[in-house]
């Protein structure tokens, strides 16, 4: 376990920091998922729902025994009970300190990679690694049905589970999608662009309702990972669906996008990229 865990505030966020090209693994800057599961009521030892952080990295390189470069595209799935999440700062830094490495292999990279970010989030990571040659990334429509186009009036900004509204009809499964989701970064209040699907049965939610409270995330102050849980959590407690998925995929940021994961019925999902992406 890397003894480098603080608080969002004290990470290297919003802060200059120069880029280290040598390998550094205490660049990683875990954050404890529980102070804001507190905050809406998970209990540790009995989480709501399964799922994964899946990022994906667009700048990974290190050189090979002979200094020659190596370039990748790296998928990083991390689980959902570990107790930790990575800053996403302190992250790619990380990634950036292989760049002037020598290593003898790919799979000795991948293994170093799995070995950190596992002790670092307290749980098994699994790394993937892509080339840039025979691996399309293909891009997908989100499931379900797009609500970006209701006709709604908006007027609040902030997260608001009062929007949430139910309908008097149960819904054997519905999809809901809406590229509106909007949140900014925990320090730095920098915006985080989004989509999200909402796969639940049970009574059916209107769908109006659905989008005023997506949008109310707006001005919303998370981390990514964090604002999904929420979205479950609140979902949950005010439309009290029989099953439940929520998940987002995050435009990316310096190279790296966020997509969380979470249910309390699905283990296998489908979270194929998105044209922002």
């Amino acid at each position: 376990m890397s003894s480098n865990i603080g608080t969002a505030s004290h990470s290297q966020l919003g802060q200059h920091t120069p880029y280290c090209s040598e390998y550094d693994p205490s660049l990683l800057f875990p954050i404890p998922r529980q102070e804001k599961r507190d905050e809406l009521g998970i209990k540790a030892n009995s989480l709501p729902f399964n799922g994964l952080d899946i990022w994906t990295a667009f700048e990974i390189s290190w050189l090979n025994s002979k200094g020659k470069p190596v370039v990748r595209i790296a998928e990083f799935a991390f689980q959902v009970s570990s107790p930790n999440l990575i800053e996403s700062k302190s992250f790619k830094l990380y990634l950036n300190s292989f760049n002037g490495t020598r290593f003898e292999s790919e799979q000795d990279v991948i293994e170093l990679m799995e070995k950190d970010l596992s002790d670092a989030s307290g749980a098994p990571v699994v790394v993937d690694f892509k080339t840039l040659e025979g691996h399309e990334l293909l891009f997908g429509d989100l499931p379900g049905e797009n609500i970006d186009d209701l006709d709604i009036e908006i007027n609040e900004y902030q997260v608001d589970t009062s929007l949430l509204k139910t309908l008097d009809e149960e819904v054997d499964e519905e999809t809901l999608n809406s590229h509106l989701l909007k949140s900014n970064c925990l320090v730095t209040s920098q915006p985080d662009w989004g989509s999200v699907v909402v796969r639940y049965s049970g009574k059916k939610i209107d769908e109006a309702s659905m989008l005023k409270y997506i949008i109310s995330f707006r001005e919303h102050n998370e981390f990514h990972e964090q604002c999904v849980e929420r979205i479950f959590t609140d979902i949950m407690k005010v439309c009290r669906p029989v099953k439940l998925t929520v998940y987002a995929r995050y435009v990316r940021r310096g190279g790296l996008d966020i997509n969380p994961y979470r249910s309390n019925f699905e283990e296998e999902f489908d979270i194929s990229r998105t044209q922002r992406q």
